[in-house]
C-alpha cells in the first residue's frame, strides 16, 4: 500500500467512544486478507462491549460488507465479501474437530483482541471470507452475519416442526430469531415491550405481543434474546418442565440470578453464539420476502459514528448502520 493508504478512519473503544481520523490500518499478516470495508452494522454486543464486556480496547464492530483490497489468492482481488468472525488457530484440538469458533486461542473480530471493521480496513484469515453472492443487495447482505446467528439456533434445536416456541426481545436479533424459526416451526410467538418494533415483526405466520402475560408455562423451547439480565428468569417462567432454553444473549452484567428452576423444572440450557455464514445466505436467498429493510432504523457516515450510537441506544432503534464511503 502507498503512504496515502496507511492511515484510515476508525470507532474506537478505549474506555469511552471515539471516532478517529488518523488510525493506522493494520498489517497484513500471511494467509490474511486486507478488506475495504463498505457497510458496518452496529450490534447489541457492541453496546454491551462499551458497558465492560469482554474488557475489549480497540476498534469496534463486527457485522459488514466490503471488498477485499490485498490478500494472497489474487483470485479474491475486488471481491464483496463478508467474513466469519473468529479468527482460529487451526491446530488445536478443538480446531481439528471443526469447532474453531471455540478455540481458546482464537481472536474475535471486533470482541477479543483483534480490531473490528468501524473503519475503513480490517483483516481476517483467507479462510474467513465469504464470497457476497450478487443476488443480495448491500442492504440484505449486511444481515448475514446476525441471520446467521439466528440460524444457528436450527442447527442445534432439532426442531420437528410442531412445537411451541417463544422468543423473548423484540430487539434486532430477537426478530431475526423468530423469523428464522418460523421458517421450520409453525407456532413461534415473539414477546417484546415496544409496539413500534413488535408490529415491525409481523412475518409469516408468526405471533407477536408486548404484554408477559401471554406467555403461559410451557412453552417447548424458549429463546432468549433480550440482551438483558433479567431475560433468563423469564425464559425459565416460560419454559415447560424438561423443555430447553436458548440463550442468545450476553450482557456485561448478569445481575441477581437464581438457576433453581432450571434444576426443578429439569430444564435444557443451551448457549448459542455464532452461525455458519452459509446458513444465513442460503435463507437470504430462500426468503426474499423476509422484510429486512423494516429493521434499518437509520444509516449514518463514520465520522457521525459518535450520534449512530446514540441513535441505536435509543428504545425503539433495530439496526443503525455506519457507511464508509
Amino acid at each position: 500500500m502507498d503512504t496515502i493508504t496507511k492511515r484510515m478512519r476508525a470507532v474506537v473503544f478505549d474506555g469511552s467512544l471515539r471516532f478517529e481520523a488518523n488510525y493506522t490500518v493494520p498489517a497484513l499478516p500471511e494467509g490474511w486478507a486486507l478488506i475495504r470495508v463498505r457497510k458496518a452494522g452496529i450490534c447489541q454486543t457492541d453496546m454491551e462491549l462499551m458497558k465492560g464486556y469482554r474488557s475489549f480496547r480497540g476498534i469496534l464492530g463486527h457485522e459488514f460488507i466490503g471488498y477485499v483490497e490485498n490478500c494472497s489468492d489474487q483470485a479474491l482481488v475486488g471481491k464483496r465479501v463478508t467474513g466469519e468472525i473468529n479468527a482460529s488457530c487451526g491446530k488445536c484440538a478443538l480446531c481439528r474437530k471443526g469447532l474453531g469458533n471455540h478455540c481458546p486461542e482464537r481472536k474475535v473480530l471486533g470482541i477479543h483482541q483483534l480490531d473490528g471493521c468501524m473503519a475503513d480496513y480490517c483483516i481476517l484469515p483467507v479462510s474467513n471470507l465469504i464470497e457476497i453472492p450478487r443476488s443480495l443487495v448491500d442492504d440484505r447482505a449486511v444481515f448475514i452475519e446476525p441471520l446467521s446467528a439466528a440460524c444457528e439456533i436450527i442447527e442445534q434445536v432439532l426442531f420437528e416442526g410442531n412445537e411451541n416456541v417463544v422468543v423473548l426481545g423484540d430487539g434486532r436479533l430477537g426478530i431475526l430469531c423468530a423469523w428464522a424459526i418460523s421458517t421450520v416451526v409453525e407456532d413461534v410467538t415473539l414477546v417484546g415491550h415496544h409496539p413500534e418494533k413488535v408490529e415491525i415483526s409481523k412475518w409469516r405466520n408468526l405471533k407477536t405481543g408486548t404484554n408477559r402475560d401471554i406467555i403461559k408455562s410451557d412453552a417447548d423451547v424458549v429463546v432468549d434474546a433480550t440482551g438483558s439480565s433479567s431475560g433468563i428468569n423469564e425464559a425459565m417462567s416460560a419454559c415447560r418442565p424438561r423443555g430447553t432454553i436458548v440463550l442468545k444473549s450476553t450482557v456485561a452484567s448478569q445481575g441477581d440470578l437464581n438457576l433453581a428452576p432450571i434444576v426443578v423444572k429439569e430444564i435444557n440450557l443451551l448457549g448459542s453464539r455464532c452461525g455458519r455464514f452459509e446458513s444465513g445466505i442460503q435463507m437470504l436467498e430462500s426468503y426474499p420476502d423476509m422484510p429486512l429493510g423494516r429493521l434499518i432504523t437509520a444509516s449514518y457516515p463514520v465520522e457521525e459514528a459518535l450520534t449512530a450510537f446514540e441513535r441505536a441506544s435509543q428504545g425503539d432503534a433495530l439496526k443503525v448502520l455506519i457507511e464508509m464511503r
